[in-house]
C-alpha cells in the first residue's frame, strides 16, 4: 500500500447505492477541543488567508467512524457516524505542523488518534466515459491542497446545503438528508468542476472510504459514476468552463485498463494526489470488471 493513503472501508463488490448507506449525527462525534486551547487554529487560519485570501471557512461533516454491517433485507449497508467541523479547523489541525503530535496525544488521551483532528469528510469520483476512459483533472496551483497534482473530481458534502443561510446544528440535520447530500454532492462537484450536465451522470455507487495520510488521515468517500458522453464530448464541456473551472488547469483521460495497472507506472502514480490514489485503489478492488 502507498504510504500516502490507507483504506478505512472497502464496500462489497459493485459498491453501495444511496439506500444502503445510513448516517448517525451526534455532538459526540465532533472533534475534541485541543488540550492547549484553540488559538493555534485561529492563527493558522489567519496566516493561510494572508497568502490565499480567496479561501473561505464553512461547516463540514466530520467522519468519526464507519461500520460495514451484514446484509439486511435491502442488501449490505454502511453506517457513517458524523459530527460537525469546519474548513478552518481542518487547516489548523490536519494540516498543522503538530498534526503528528496531535494524533499521538489523541491516542493516549482518548484511544483515538483522530480525536483532536477536524477530519472533514470529502468526496471523490472515478468518472467513466461512454468510450471506456476515466476522467482526471490537473489541480490548479491556487488550490489549498495538492496544487499541481492529478486528482479525480471531488470536494465536500455541505451541511449548509441542508440548512441554508445559517450555521447548522446536529439536530437540524435529518440523517436521511445527510446521506442524500453525500451522494448528490459528488454529482454537483462533477457538474461544477468538469461542467457536465447532471442528466449525463449515473447514480453514484460508493466504493469505500480512503484516508489521506499526508493530511493526518483525513477521510474521503470515493464513488464510481458513469457518464453517457464520450471522452471528446466531456472534453468539450470541460473547455467551455464550469463554476469551479479555476480549480484545475487540464483534463486527462486514461483508459480503464491502464488505470487497473497504474500502480505499476511509478512516474504516473507519483503525479496523483492521495485522494486520487485512494479512489483508484478502491475502484480496482470494488468495481466489477467486465467479463
Amino acid at each position: 500500500m502507498d504510504p500516502e493513503v490507507s483504506l478505512l472501508v472497502q464496500c462489497p463488490l459493485g459498491g453501495l447505492a444511496e439506500e444502503q448507506v445510513r448516517a448517525e449525527l451526534s455532538p459526540a462525534y465532533d472533534r475534541r477541543p485541543l488540550p492547549g486551547g484553540e488559538d493555534s487554529i485561529i492563527a493558522a487560519w489567519k496566516a493561510r488567508r494572508q497568502t490565499q485570501p480567496w479561501l473561505f471557512n464553512a461547516p463540514k461533516f466530520r467522519l468519526h467512524s464507519a461500520t460495514l454491517g451484514p446484509p439486511d433485507p435491502g442488501g449490505p449497508y454502511l453506517t457513517l457516524r458524523l459530527g460537525l467541523t469546519s474548513y478552518q479547523d481542518f487547516l489548523g489541525t490536519n494540516w498543522a505542523a503538530t498534526a503528528g503530535r496531535l494524533r499521538c496525544q489523541g491516542k493516549a488521551d482518548w484511544g483515538d488518534a483522530q480525536a483532536y483532528l477536524a477530519d472533514p469528510l470529502g468526496v471523490g469520483a472515478v468518472l467513466g466515459t461512454l468510450d471506456g476512459f476515466l476522467v482526471f483533472l490537473r489541480r490548479s496551483l491556487r488550490v489549498a491542497e495538492a496544487p499541481g497534482l492529478v486528482d479525480v473530481p471531488g470536494g465536500h458534502p455541505e451541511p449548509q446545503a441542508l440548512f441554508p443561510g445559517e450555521t447548522p446544528r446536529h439536530q437540524d440535520l435529518a440523517e436521511e438528508l445527510v446521506v442524500r447530500e453525500l451522494f448528490s454532492s459528488i454529482l454537483q462537484e462533477i457538474r461544477d468542476e468538469v461542467n457536465l450536465p447532471l442528466s449525463t451522470l449515473s447514480r453514484p455507487l460508493l466504493l469505500g472510504i480512503a484516508r489521506n495520510e499526508t493530511s493526518a488521515g483525513r477521510a474521503s468517500a470515493e464513488f464510481s459514476i458513469s457518464c453517457s458522453l464520450t471522452s471528446e464530448q466531456v472534453k468539450s464541456f470541460y473547455l467551455a468552463g464550469g463554476l469551479e473551472a479555476h480549480e484545475s488547469t487540464d483534463i486527462i483521460f486514461m483508459e480503464v485498463q491502464r488505470v487497473r495497472r497504474l500502480q505499476e507506472d511509478s512516474e504516473a502514480w507519483a503525479e496523483l494526489c492521495p485522494s486520487a490514489k485512494g479512489a483508484i485503489l478502491l475502484y480496482n478492488l470494488v468495481q466489477a470488471r467486465p467479463a
